[in-house]
C-alpha cells in the first residue's frame, strides 16, 4: 500500500494565515461605514449592527459548531466557512443594490457572521497538531493573521468603493474572500496521528511537554480550569475592547491630539494587535502559558490605573500599545494553552466554547466604559474599574497557575512510580 506524501507543516501554517487574513477583513468594518449608510441614508450606528451582530454569530458558531468542524476535520470545515463568509459578502452587495437594510443585516451579520466562526476556529486544532514543539508561535502566526486584516484589506476596500461603487466593491470582495478561503481549505487536514516534527529526536534538547489532560468538550466543562480561563479571557477581551473602542477620543481629551492625529494612531493600534499576537503567543512556549497570563494581568492591572495620569505623550503611548499587544497576545495563546490544559481529541470544540467569552466581551466591555465614563465624566475613574476588575483576572490566573503546577506534579509522580 503507498503511503501518502507528509505535507509541508509550514505551508498548512500559511494556509491558515491565509482563511484569517480572510475572515480578519471585518475589522475594517469602520471602512465601510461612511459609505454604507450614505446608501440606506441612516446615521453610522444603524449600519454597526451588522458588525455586532457578526461578531455575536461568530461567538456563537465557534461555540456551537465546534463539535461539528471536530468532527468533519478542516478542509469540510474549512470549505463551508469559505462558503458562508464569501455568499454574505457577495449578499452584502446584493443588499446594497437592492437598498434592503434587512437583507444587510441577514447576510453581512449573520450569514458572513458564522462564516468568521467557523474560519476562526478550523485551523487553530490542527495547527497544534503539526506542531506539537511549537504550539504558540503555530497559532500566532495564524491569529496574527486576523490582526493584520484590517491593514490589508482597509485599502483595498476604500479603494473599491471609489473606483467601482459600493454594491461592485463587495461583490469583488465576496469572490476574493472566498476563493482565498477554499484555496487555503484545500491544502489543510490533520497530521498523522503520534506525527513528531521531522528532525525531531527526544533527548537532543528538545523537549515535548505533555498535556494535562486529554478530554472532550464535555469534560473539559467539568473542570475548574476552564472557568479560570474563560473568565480570564472575557476580562482581557473586555478591556482590550474598551480600550480599542475609546482610543481616539482618550488620545484627544489626554494628549490633545487633533481627530486626524489620533485616527493615526488607531491605524498604529491594529499593527499592534497583530504583532502581539505572535510575539506573545511564541513567547509562552518559553515562558508558559499560565506565567504569560499572570504578566499579562499584573501589568494591566497598573496600566489602566496610571494611563490616564500619563501626561507624557511617549510614556502614554508605549502603555497603550503595550496593553493592545497583550490584547492581541491573549487570543493567539488561548488556542496553545487548551492544548496544554485539555490536550488536542476535541480542541476546536472547546477553543469554541470558550470564544463565547469574546462575544460577551465585545458588548460588556465597551458598555461598562460608556456608562462608567458618560455618569463619572471621570476617565481616571472609568479605567480604575477596568483595574479593578484586571485585579480579579490576576487572583484567578494566579488560581490557574497553581492548578497548573499540581497537575503537572501529579502527573509526573504518577509516571514515576508507573
Amino acid at each position: 500500500m503507498k503511503t501518502q506524501k507528509l505535507k509541508n507543516r509550514w505551508l498548512i501554517a500559511a494556509s491558515a494565515v491565509g482563511i484569517h487574513i480572510s475572515i480578519g477583513s471585518v475589522y475594517a468594518y469602520s471602512v465601510m461605514t461612511n459609505p454604507v449608510k450614505d446608501v440606506f441614508d441612516v446615521d453610522g450606528s444603524v449600519i454597526k449592527w451588522a458588525f455586532k451582530i457578526a461578531i455575536l454569530l461568530l461567538g456563537l458558531s465557534a461555540a456551537f459548531l465546534g463539535r461539528w468542524v471536530e468532527k468533519v476535520g478542516p478542509r469540510v470545515s474549512g470549505t463551508t466557512a469559505g462558503l458562508f463568509y464569501g455568499v454574505g459578502i457577495l449578499g452584502s452587495g446584493l443588499a446594497v443594490q437592492l437598498e434592503s437594510l434587512t437583507l444587510f443585516y441577514l447576510c453581512y451579520g449573520v450569514i458572513g457572521g458564522i462564516g468568521l466562526g467557523l474560519g476562526y476556529i478550523t485551523p487553530v486544532s490542527t495547527l497544534v497538531k503539526w506542531f506539537p514543539d511549537r504550539r504558540g508561535l503555530a497559532t500566532g502566526m495564524a491569529i496574527m493573521g486576523f490582526g493584520f486584516a484590517a491593514l490589508i484589506f482597509g485599502p483595498v476596500m476604500q479603494s473599491l468603493f471609489d473606483a467601482v461603487g459600493v454594491a461592485n466593491a463587495f461583490y469583488i470582495l465576496g469572490v476574493i474572500y472566498m476563493l482565498l478561503i477554499l484555496s487555503s481549505a484545500s491544502y489543510i487536514e490533520r497530521p498523522p496521528e503520534g506525527y513528531l516534527p521531522a528532525g525531531f529526536k527526544p533527548g537532543e534538547g528538545k523537549v515535548i511537554k505533555a498535556d494535562m489532560a486529554n478530554i472532550d468538550a464535555n469534560a473539559s466543562l467539568k473542570t475548574t480550569r476552564f472557568y479560570y480561563i474563560w473568565i480570564m479571557m472575557f476580562i482581557n477581551i473586555s478591556g482590550g475592547i474598551a480600550i480599542i473602542s475609546a482610543a481616539s477620543p482618550m488620545m484627544q481629551e489626554k494628549l490633545n491630539y487633533t481627530p486626524m492625529e489620533a485616527a493615526a494612531v488607531v491605524g498604529l493600534i491594529g499593527v499592534f494587535n497583530g504583532l502581539g499576537r505572535l510575539f506573545w503567543s511564541s513567547l509562552s512556549d518559553y515562558l508558559g502559558r499560565a506565567n504569560t497570563f499572570v504578566l499579562f494581568f499584573a501589568f494591566q492591572i497598573l496600566a489602566f490605573y496610571f494611563l490616564p495620569k500619563l501626561s507624557m505623550e511617549i510614556t502614554f503611548l508605549v502603555v497603550l500599545f503595550t496593553v493592545i499587544t497583550m490584547y492581541g497576545g491573549g487570543f493567539a495563546t488561548l488556542p496553545a494553552f487548551l492544548g496544554d490544559l485539555f490536550g488536542t481529541k476535541q480542541l476546536g470544540a472547546i477553543h469554541g466554547m470558550v470564544l463565547a467569552a469574546w462575544g460577551l466581551a465585545g458588548v460588556v466591555g465597551p458598555t461598562v466604559y460608556d456608562v462608567v465614563k458618560n455618569t463619572t465624566g471621570s476617565l481616571d475613574v472609568t479605567l480604575e474599574v477596568f483595574a479593578g476588575l484586571f485585579v480579579i483576572a490576576f487572583i484567578v490566573s494566579l488560581l490557574m497557575k497553581r492548578t497548573v503546577n499540581k497537575a503537572y506534579k501529579k502527573m509526573y509522580k504518577d509516571l514515576k512510580y508507573a
